[in-house]
């Protein structure tokens, strides 16, 4: 375990995979799906009370007045029986910005957490849930604001046109130059939102008779991305470079469907962090195994950039990989950054074919200059350009709050997902019953933490999600350690130390 502290892939092979410290006890197991199967039957036995009474919240999912349905039946019913039952979890507003300490603003609900009223009262609490990692939230009046200011006095606030309009402005120039030289690249282009870069840029490059495969666990925008591109698409198991092997050696053997002609190309899609696993992905093997079998590699570094690696250049230098290896780099601004929209680099010549093809830059509004001019500040600042040494002490930080409060959790018996080194660190709560609570108990005690469960997990494996800043002092993670030990004890969450937590 001490292994883990270290920084670096050493530290990574000894810590990489989700199992290797703990299984889901078959009485944990059990007991998550009955809670599902007694909420499903309450739910039902709502519904049919409902019906009885003439009191059916759920008109759009039948016919009716000759329309056809709205919703499909089970969405409504998981969104009326599931969620809203614990929906106060979520979309909590802020009255702060977003950095280590947050105002949240308290609300009330009068028809059982399908609408929400906010109070003027909130409650001021430790963020464990934002995805500042380098912590400008925390220091943006010193780092970022006189760039930022003089942009706003000088500059727009948007461009009101899409890019291949008239919505470059020279910031965006400056920021590509500066995203291609920073990641080692010929060329970038920027996007005005992390989701759409995915969205918008698969369909551009994949096509029919093109092979997509991608990994289990890949983010939304990746998996939308890929369905709207026409392309065949086929998944490994997650961070496997075995089962990667075994599908591009058989999808090259057998061809294209029905014809079994060769395919145009293949292209991986892998992130460097996993989201919501915060997982580190093998880079090094995955690469290994693309050049084998000559597949092209779509790298998502929206949490692994500016947040691992010496110098915060994601996962390609935390793995030693040269970033001419990967062929398509993308990433977002709105996490180690502060500020919003997207990015992909690579040669000049996807570039340009970008800037011609994908919708995000055809059709969608342009970044806002302003939030531009944020970016390329903290680039500036991580890469050591305003000489003050902010950028490497906020790497170091975010590495040490990472790994003493992961290692801190393990320590106290929970099931802690992921990889040393990363900032995403998943704490499992399994039963769908501990998922409100948890949160709860928590913005009881002052900590505001992200709550996740199914559709967005599976069934079993419901999880907070703790996000840590280098803008957390090591006071602040350690009252939040202690919190979370009476909230472990009070929910039975110590899962290393007892099956039944």
């Amino acid at each position: 375990r001490a292994a883990g502290l270290a920084s670096g892939p050493a530290a990574m092979s000894v810590l990489n995979t989700n199992d290797a410290h703990f299984s889901l006890s078959l009485f944990t197991a059990l007991t998550t799906y009955f809670s599902y199967a007694v909420l499903i039957l309450i739910g039902h036995m709502r519904d049919f009370l409902d019906f009885c009474f003439g009191r059916t919240k759920s008109t759009l999912t039948k016919p009716h007045n000759g329309y056809a349905p709205l919703f499909q039946s089970w969405n409504s019913f998981f969104t009326r029986h599931l969620y809203m039952r614990i929906s106060e979890c979520w979309n909590r507003p802020i009255a702060s910005n977003p950095g280590a300490h947050i105002q949240v603003v308290l609300r009330t609900t009068d028809d059982g957490g399908a609408t929400y009223k906010p109070t003027s009262q909130t409650v001021r609490a430790l963020n464990l849930g934002s995805y500042n990692y380098l912590g400008f939230a925390d220091d943006w009046h010193q780092t970022c604001r006189n760039d930022v200011m003089a942009e706003l006095n000088h500059g727009p606030v948007s461009c009101t046109s899409a890019r291949m309009d008239f919505g470059t402005a020279s910031v965006h120039l400056e920021l590509e130059e500066t995203v291609a030289r920073f990641l080692g690249k010929e060329a970038a282009v920027v996007y005005n939102m992390g989701y759409g870069t995915n969205s918008s840029t698969i369909p551009s490059l994949a096509g029919k008779g093109t092979l997509l495969v991608s990994d289990t666990l890949n983010h939304t925008s990746i998996v939308n991305g890929a369905r709207a591109s026409g392309a065949q698409i086929r998944v490994f198991r997650h961070n496997s470079w075995q089962g990667l092997e075994s599908i591009l050696r058989e999808s090259i053997a057998m061809g294209q469907p029905r014809t079994h002609r060769p395919w145009r190309k293949i292209i991986v899609m892998i992130e460097g962090i996993y989201s919501m696993e915060g997982e580190i992905v093998d880079l090094a093997n995955i690469v290994r195994v693309c050049k084998k079998y000559k597949a092209y590699i779509y790298l998502d570094e929206a949490h692994s950039i500016g947040a691992i690696g010496p110098t915060g250049r994601g996962v390609c230098e935390y793995h030693g990989v040269s970033t001419a290896d990967i062929d398509v780099m993308m990433g977002t601004f709105t996490k180690s950054f502060g500020g919003m929209g997207g990015y992909i680099a690579g040669d000049r010549v996807l570039i340009d074919h970008l800037k011609a093809r994908s919708s995000g830059i055809l059709y969608h509004n342009s970044i806002s200059p302003v939030v531009a001019r944020q970016v390329l500040r903290a680039f500036q600042v991580i890469m050591g350009e305003d000489n003050t040494g902010i950028g490497a002490r906020k790497l170091k930080a975010l590495r040490e709050n990472s790994n003493y409060f992961r290692k801190s959790l393990e320590d106290m018996g929970l099931h802690v997902y992921g990889t040393y080194d990363s900032p995403v660190i998943p704490i499992m709560l399994y039963n769908p019953g501990k998922i409100a609570e948890f949160s709860r108990q928590c913005l009881k005690r002052g900590l505001a933490v992200v709550v996740v469960g199914f559709p967005a997990t599976s069934v079993v494996l419901s999880r907070a999600r703790v996000c840590i800043s280098a803008g957390h002092s090591r006071e602040d993670l350690e009252d939040a350690l202690g919190k979370i030990r009476e909230v472990a004890e009070l929910l039975h969450l110590r899962y290393n130390i007892s099956p039944m937590g």
